[in-house]
């Protein structure tokens, strides 16, 4: 666990890496992949489960939208002089138009509220087990985000009712955003200094796997249903959460081996040596008190804000913009298959994104690094959802969109822990990390009320989802505003 010495420092940064440097950082990658596995399970699932999970919701939007419009449409067409076949007609083809609108709005509806939930629960369960990580470990408490957020993915495929898979989908998010901060603190310690900005950005890099691997989940399964020998259909979305429990197994592997960092166990010692003298762990006290730290977590949630929005509050949405605007008259089946494979290649996208940033912050620095990250996201959001039209721009414009969105989380992964000593480097990293997702659960009503309000103006009626997404996209403004005031941690050491 000590840094090798190395007579020219010229040398690839993995030589400087040990065994146990590569088993942390592998178990570290394994269960941040698998965390964003479960991420794209639910994001691709999403609309199936819920039109399944509301339809009692949804059918009755419909009724009562198809009562409202059709003596609507029926006098409307009498007072045009219509015969009384021409009436009858309107007013079926306005209850149904008026139904099915409905409907699509209730599945948007509960979507956006479950999405939310999840960013909620990812938020509580970040700054939660933030705390934890200082306080009781960052080997134990990524151990233990790692079973929390599989048993409950798994625990999704069974809900009956949306307000339960909702429940399930928030207690999965408090072991996402644990895991995260937990995972950070432990690579950002164990890793000799030249090597950590590259060990954590290929930690995020290699997060993208697990999305693509979800994504490939998702375009097999989502569209089967088996039906069991008690007669029970089990659809394709039930089934992929199933495939979330998997990731369990790496607690079972890496429990003995798993070890505190060193500067850690150290400064748990002197802790308890020093009694009520020493600066306690994981303290939001002294984190939101003293000028410094204060400082630093302010500039890091307003990053986290302007990038987490981005992504959750538009870039996810991709699947809503083929299906819905794209590929609007394709068949059911390949509008999924379709959605799946640009998330696939927005997700492959992200993999050179991040690992473009690793090397510009260790090179340039890391405010220039997110400079170019941020103006890159506003830039790639506007081109795609402005602008993408055909089923082949998909396969260009995507990847370019996953670059520029998840470049800024490599960032994150590499900056936050530069901020913090110690004693509060988990706490501060779920804190900025998930700060934000409280404030980003917004952006999907956000762009959903927005994309309503645009569709009501003529001019503009069927993009009213582009011009939202093109609005929110304005985000990433404020992230740039931020780096005029953010400290440069490149060629410095961790805070202690």
């Amino acid at each position: 666990m000590t840094e090798p010495s190395l007579a020219n420092s010229n040398q690839p940064w993995w030589k400087e890496l040990t065994r146990y440097h590569w088993w942390i950082l592998i178990i570290a990658i394994l269960g941040w992949m698998f965390d964003t596995m479960d991420q794209r399970l639910f994001v691709l699932a999403r609309k199936p489960a819920m039109q399944e999970l509301t339809r009692p919701q949804a059918e009755a939007a419909r009724a009562e939208a198809a009562a409202k419009a059709r003596p609507e449409a029926e006098a409307k067409a009498r007072s045009e002089g219509k015969t009384a076949d021409e009436v009858r007609q309107a007013g079926q083809a306005a209850a149904k138009a008026a139904g099915e609108a409905a409907v699509k709005a209730a599945d948007e509806f509960y979507g956006g509220l479950t999405t939310a939930l999840l960013l909620i629960g990812w938020a509580t369960g970040g700054i939660f087990f933030g705390i934890m990580g200082d306080k009781w470990g960052r080997a134990k408490t990524m151990l233990l985000t790692i079973l929390v957020y599989s048993a409950f993915t798994g625990l999704s495929a069974l809900s009956t009712s949306w307000w339960d898979f909702a429940a399930y989908r928030f207690l999965t998010g408090t072991g996402v955003g644990g895991e995260f901060a937990a995972g950070v603190a432990l690579v950002a310690e164990v890793m000799p200094t030249r090597a950590r900005p590259h060990a954590l950005g290929l930690l995020q890099a290699m997060a993208s796997v697990g999305n693509i691997i979800g994504s490939i989940i998702s375009f097999f399964v989502v569209p089967l249903a088996i039906t069991l020998a008690s007669g029970w259909v089990l659809p394709g979305w039930r089934l992929v959460f199933l495939v979330g429990i998997l990731p369990a197994l790496i607690v079972v592997f890496a429990m003995r081996k798993l070890k505190e960092p060193e500067s850690w166990l150290r400064l748990k010692q002197a802790s308890r040596e020093s009694g009520a003298a020493a600066p306690k762990l994981g303290s939001y006290r002294e984190m939101l008190t003293d000028k410094r730290w204060r400082y630093h977590t302010l500039i890091g949630v307003l990053l986290a804000v302007s990038g987490v929005i981005g992504l959750w509050g538009i870039g996810f949405f991709t699947p809503e913009l083929i299906s819905g605007n794209v590929l609007r008259d394709a068949d059911p089946q390949h509008k999924i298959r379709i959605s799946s494979m640009a998330m696939a290649l927005q997700d492959g996208g992200a993999i050179f994104g991040i690992m473009a940033f690793s090397w510009l912050a260790v090179r340039m620095g890391r405010r220039l690094a997110f400079a170019l990250a941020f103006s890159m996201a506003l830039a790639m959001t506007v081109m795609v959802f402005g602008f993408m039209r055909t089923e082949s721009q998909i396969y260009w414009m995507i990847p370019m969109l996953g670059f520029a969105n998840l470049a800024i989380f490599g960032g994150y992964t590499i900056y936050f822990p530069e901020l913090y000593p110690t004693r509060l480097r988990s706490t501060g990293v779920g804190f900025c990390y998930n700060v934000a997702r409280y404030i980003s659960a917004a952006g999907p009503f956000a762009l959903g009320s927005l994309a309503h309000l645009y569709s009501q103006n003529r001019a503009i009626g069927e993009n009213g989802f582009r011009y939202a997404a093109c609005t929110v996209a304005g985000i990433y403004l404020v992230g740039l505003i931020t780096l005029l005031f953010a400290p440069e941690t490149k060629g410095k050491p961790l805070p202690e």
